[in-house]
């Protein structure tokens, strides 16, 4: 068992973009690697895409954190971070505190952050994930099926994608953010104004 945790925390950080700045040659955009991601050590490695601008939002069903169904029409009229994650990923982890405080500002003007997990052992492990971590402004949503996760087709977690008040994708990052950062604020800005 603890081979295969760390087979998979050495999956996670194996597949994190490449660092460095500027567009690439599909015209996406790398951020760089910020040592000492919150109270985790970690790092912030990211791929900012934007060429599925405009996609409507999918619409695929997934559980609330008391087990009953919800899709992202429950959320229809509000902008929307969806971050797709996982307890065994370490950068996702790290990411989740930023993920927090976005919650805990946003929220109030009207920005839902879900944070739906990947974990194929569902509530078994995200209930005692969230026991253990203070994150008082996220839940803990399941895609039992991973239907969001090959939706997405990114091939990593995180990932998550951002959507306007109107359901349509303004951004994508593939990779880990400090969500407190100039870059992702930026990217919630935008979604909350368009």
């Amino acid at each position: 068992m603890t081979l295969l945790l760390l087979a998979g925390l050495g999956a996670c950080d194996k597949q994190s973009p490449p660092t460095g700045q500027g567009p690439n040659a599909s015209g996406e955009a790398t951020g760089p690697a910020q040592s000492g991601g919150p109270g985790k050590g970690g790092e912030f490695s990211y791929t900012l895409d934007k060429s599925r601008a405009g996609t409507p939002a999918p619409d695929f069903t997934f559980q609330n954190p008391d087990g009953s169904d919800a899709s992202l029409k429950d959320f229809a009229g509000k902008p929307m971070l969806v971050n797709l994650w996982a307890t065994w990923c370490a950068p996702c982890v790290a990411e989740m505190p930023t993920l927090d405080a976005v919650a805990a500002e946003y929220g109030k003007k009207g920005l839902a952050v879900l944070t739906i997990s990947q974990d194929s052992q569902g509530e078994t492990v995200i209930k005692p994930f969230f026991e253990k971590h203070s994150l008082p402004h996220l839940k803990g949503w399941i895609d039992p099926e991973n239907q969001f996760g090959f939706h997405y087709n990114s091939g990593m977690l995180p990932t998550t994608v951002i959507y306007d008040a109107q359901g349509k994708e303004t951004a994508r990052v593939v990779g880990a953010m400090d969500w407190n950062s100039k870059e992702g604020r930026a990217l919630i800005e935008a979604a909350m104004t368009s």
